[in-house]
């Protein structure tokens, strides 16, 4: 029940919600991180024994005679993974060859997120504006827009982000 024999490993988690952001559905990555993520975990906290920050690699399954307790702590790629999933796929800030691209898929609750993200010398204030519309809107001051690519103006040391969706 642990382990490779019938444990429940966290670090593949974040592929689902990655999954997920790139069919669009954002309230369906989120609930899958908040079944995994430790801040919405609480409730758990007795039955993991484990920090209530931290991930955990695996969670004992049905077969162990410690079923649901979280094991290996600090010993994981899943706080990487989750740290992907979050900043790339949900809130859709990452790099790109071209430029630092901009393409949230959130659910509905996050209605405005503000982001700081250093990229290649350049700290891009990023705000996203989740309305709901279906349509997709992105500006910035100090940068040109290419699609959903935002490119730092040479010399520019603060880029002001806008997106709308």
């Amino acid at each position: 029940g642990v382990k490779e024999n019938a444990g429940i490993f966290c670090h593949n988690n974040p592929w689902v919600i990655i999954a997920e952001t790139k069919l669009g559905r954002g309230e369906e990555a989120f609930s899958y991180y908040k079944r995994i993520a430790p801040a919405y975990r609480e409730e758990l906290s007795a039955v993991h024994r484990l920090e209530p920050y931290v991930y955990a690699q695996m969670i004992a399954g049905n077969d162990s005679n410690r079923y649901g307790e979280a094991k290996n702590s600090w010993l994981t790629g899943t706080a990487a993974w989750n740290y992907v999933a979050i900043t790339q796929h949900i809130l859709g800030v990452r790099a790109d060859f071209d430029g630092l691209v901009i393409d949230p898929c959130l659910p509905a609750e996050l209605k405005t997120v503000e982001i700081s993200r250093t990229f290649r010398g350049v700290c891009y204030q990023i705000r996203i504006d989740h309305q709901q519309s279906g349509e997709y809107e992105l500006t910035a001051e100090g940068g040109e827009v290419n699609g959903r690519t935002v490119l730092a103006k040479p010399g520019q040391k603060t880029v002001k982000v806008y997106c709308r969706v």
